[in-house]
């Protein structure tokens, strides 16, 4: 066995993809006694042995998904492929797609990734995984063939296994935001991205899990993926090769004569939302004890607005604990924010609200623009150097404290400052998205930082 082809591998890996890599911290989670049937039906799925199957949970964006993906991927991982072994677990592998980070918006190492993980959690394969690499060195290339590097590094190794896990439950990968690999605009020219470019690659990505899951010679396995439904998403799970394997989320069931739906929104949701908006205000007097519980009706009133998503659950909830003002009257000010949003309401909504709170919200909307904007994120000494050589440096601190519920802005300055959710993104792509009225003029964001780039140059 070579060290050097591992030490490669190792090399083009990326680790921040892995569903606990401390680059997703803090990793969203499903609360203990929340998404019950979800998730039974998934793991109910993913230990069928009867066939291979791509399990396709979608919804739009902050119904929870990445949530659910994480703790599908944590059940899996405790799980062990036999009672002997104490390495191997049925979690095979893990790829969590974000447009934040340049190599987790890309399939570019995407199985070099999988393959890595695979051959960490069986020992077995290693051997053959480096061998393929020192067979073929331009497999870790990030231009190199999806399809030979699907065959070499994925597929392959999985075949060594077939044998010694056919008495085994199967093993589960676990691939989340399918729709956050996609080109970043170019901040250079402000041209935007090739979006068909991107549709593409994702759709041979699909395409390839299909084959892969398709190969007789393999033990059964199960890979979860989740997205946001899109219609090339769904134009590419409906192609003929794929559309067999794939096990739907939403699905309807049936049991004890009544129909009912399985999903991310549906009306199960409602509890849901109201156990976790409880827990958090158990954890927040836990912490400060004078802090007195929020009524049935607050609660409630709370829990309604966030109409069955857990993105405008979870904001409310850091805006009222942004552990920089007093919790009590954060949650008296949103209450009186929620008030103007309908049951159900878009969380672009919450935004405006939150915008709206803020000493400038025009310049706390171009602010939040640019750290969204950002091609990969960076910490609050280098936004303020980039945005002073275009005069808009001062105040960078002051204006992203107040921003601390929909963006993280760590204690330290030397870490990076990044958005909560995606759904930041879509709402400030836009200036549609946004019904303030100071925001009407703003630069855009990627002109701003062209010509920041360019004074630094």
């Amino acid at each position: 066995m070579s060290q050097g082809a591992w030490e490669k591998l190792a090399q083009v890996a990326v680790e921040g993809a892995e569903h606990d890599s401390r680059e997703r911290l803090p990793h969203p989670q499903c609360l203990e006694g929340t998404r019950v049937v979800l998730l039974d039906h998934i793991y109910g799925t993913l230990d069928d042995k009867s066939k291979n199957r791509l399990i396709w949970l979608h919804g739009t964006a902050g119904v929870g998904k990445s949530a659910v993906a994480f703790t599908v991927a944590e059940r899996m991982r405790s799980l062990k492929v036999t009672e002997e072994t104490n390495l191997e677990k049925r979690l095979a592998g893990t790829f969590f797609f974000s447009r934040k980070h340049t190599n987790r918006r890309t399939t570019a190492c995407f199985f070099a990734t999988l393959a890595y993980q695979l051959a960490s959690n069986f020992p077995s394969v290693k051997t053959h995984v480096n061998k393929a690499i020192l067979e073929k060195p331009a497999l870790l290339h990030p231009n190199g063939s999806l399809r030979k590097q699907m065959e070499e590094l994925f597929s392959r190794p999985l075949r060594q296994l077939k044998y010694s896990l056919r008495n085994c439950p199967p093993l589960a990968f676990v691939i989340d935001a399918l729709d956050e690999c996609t080109e970043p605009l170019d901040q250079s020219t402000i041209e935007p991205f090739d979006e068909n470019k991107s549709e593409v690659e994702l759709a041979e990505l699909i395409s390839l899990l299909a084959q892969a899951l398709r190969d007789p010679d393999l033990p059964v396995i199960h890979i979860l993926v989740t997205s946001r439904s899109e219609a090339y998403i769904h134009e590419a799970m409906q192609q003929e090769d794929v559309s067999p394997l794939v096990c739907e989320i939403p699905v309807k069931i049936s049991g004890q004569g009544v129909a009912a739906t399985i999903s991310l929104d549906g009306a199960d949701v409602d509890e849901d939302i109201h156990l976790f908006l409880q827990h958090s205000f158990r954890k927040l007097q836990s912490r400060i004890p004078t802090f007195p519980q929020p009524t049935k009706v607050q609660l409630e009133r709370l829990a309604n607005r966030a109409g069955r998503r857990f993105i405008v659950a979870s904001t409310m909830m850091k805006f009222i604990d942004d552990r920089h003002n007093d919790p009590y009257n954060r949650l008296e000010l949103m209450l009186k924010l929620a008030n103007d949003l309908l049951p159900g309401t878009e969380v672009y909504k919450l935004y405006d609200r939150i915008l709206s709170t803020c000493a400038d919200p025009a310049q706390a909307y171009l602010h939040l623009s640019i750290v969204a904007a950002l091609a990969d994120p960076l910490p609050m000494s280098q936004i303020s150097k980039l945005l002073g050589s275009a005069g808009q440096g001062r105040d960078v601190e002051r204006v992203l404290v107040q921003l601390r519920s929909v963006i993280d802005v760590p204690t330290d300055n030397s870490l990076p400052v990044n958005i909560y959710h995606s759904s930041v993104r879509d709402y400030v792509s836009q200036r549609s998205n946004c019904s303030l009225p100071q925001v009407k003029n703003i630069t855009s964001p990627h002109s701003l930082l062209a010509l920041s780039s360019l004074h630094l140059m």
